[in-house]
């Protein structure tokens, strides 16, 4: 989402109940930061906590700048009655959010953040502390997941009778209903979840159909109940880099003609989600859906990607990503501080 839409109340449904204050720095006529503190009472009221948020931060290497950003959020934010100060989320965790603070090396995967490498230690010099970190995984399409792995996987597809199948774009709001569906369910219990409004998965399903390849957004049935899925996405940054970031030059879409060239050399992918409703873990359904996931990029002729984001503790994930050939790539962390 382009940021004066992500900013408009009538284009980003987040905005229909939350609330956002937007704050610049400024040295002389220079801007010199930028942040928004950020209402979320959906979040509060399904997590029980007192958060209030801040995010879209920007900033020079000035301590004393970022200071400046992070007491006007504050203050707003205690006006509002909030104990605690989370992010960066932008602006809330079912769209952009944490600080890079490993893995410089490698270009932002689309739908990720990125940052200068500073950020990290003007934000601590604020009296910041990790709050969590997520991680990346990478994993190349020829990898090849340990024979055990492969054939307990395949058991437990036949067992089981476990059948995956690709999205139906023709049926989308059909299809839609059902990984809303699973969606609530796999991630109810996991560490700053929301549910998504109807408004919200719509829009993000809109948003993801421009780019998504059928192929590779998958769901597990058993006995023909949609019980899990995952989306892995063409990673569209690399296009936007080949259009050197800009879509139009002067008002002639150059860079949009340039990116969608590039959207055809496309080599890389990003596994956005994977989840599976409660009642169908540890049965080897991720397994199953990683398995085909792979194959599927290698048959498209994708040499790879990234997987992301997974919770740092989230132990029963990352084993199965490790049990794939994925190795850790990136960090990104969640910050707190008290108001």
């Amino acid at each position: 989402m382009e940021r004066r839409d992500f900013l408009d109340p009538r284009k980003n449904p987040f905005l229909e109940f939350g609330e956002v204050a937007l704050f610049l720095a400024r040295r002389g006529k220079d801007v010199v930061g930028r942040i928004a503190a950020v209402k979320d009472p959906r979040f509060n009221e399904f997590q029980g906590t007192n958060y209030g948020f801040f995010g879209l931060f920007e900033c020079v290497n000035d301590a004393g700048v970022a200071r400046g950003l992070f007491d006007a959020a504050s203050q707003w934010l205690k006006a509002q009655g909030f104990t605690t100060m989370l992010g960066p989320m932008n602006f809330s965790g079912n769209q952009e959010l944490g600080l890079l603070v490993d893995g410089f090396g490698s270009p932002p995967a689309i739908m990720t953040t990125y940052n200068p490498p500073y950020y990290a230690a003007i934000i601590e010099a604020c009296g910041f502390t990790k709050a969590k970190d997520l991680w990346s995984f990478e994993l190349s399409s020829s990898a090849e997941p340990p024979e055990k792995v492969v054939r307990i996987a395949e058991k437990i597809r036949q067992r089981e009778g476990i059948t995956v199948r690709p999205a139906n774009l023709k049926q989308l709001n059909e299809e839609v209903a059902r990984l809303k569906a699973i969606y609530n369910s796999a991630w109810e219990k996991n560490w700053g979840f929301v549910p998504m409004t109807e408004r919200e998965f719509d829009h993000l399903a809109r948003e993801m159909k421009q780019i998504i390849r059928p192929e590779l957004v998958l769901i597990a049935e058993v006995k023909g109940e949609p019980v899990a899925f995952s989306i892995t996405l063409p990673d569209a940054n690399e296009a936007i880099k080949a259009a050197g970031g800009r879509l139009t030059t002067f008002g002639i879409p150059v860079g949009l003609a340039k990116m969608l060239l590039a959207v055809r050399r496309i080599r890389r992918l990003r596994l956005i989600t994977l989840g599976i409703k409660e009642g169908y873990r540890r049965r080897g359904i991720d397994a199953i859906l990683y398995l085909d996931t792979l194959r599927t990029a290698r048959r498209l002729g994708y040499e790879g990607g990234e997987i992301s984001w997974t919770l740092e503790d989230n132990h029963l994930v990352n084993r199965a990503i490790e049990s794939m050939g994925g190795q850790r790539s990136k960090t990104h962390r969640i910050y707190q501080r008290p108001l």
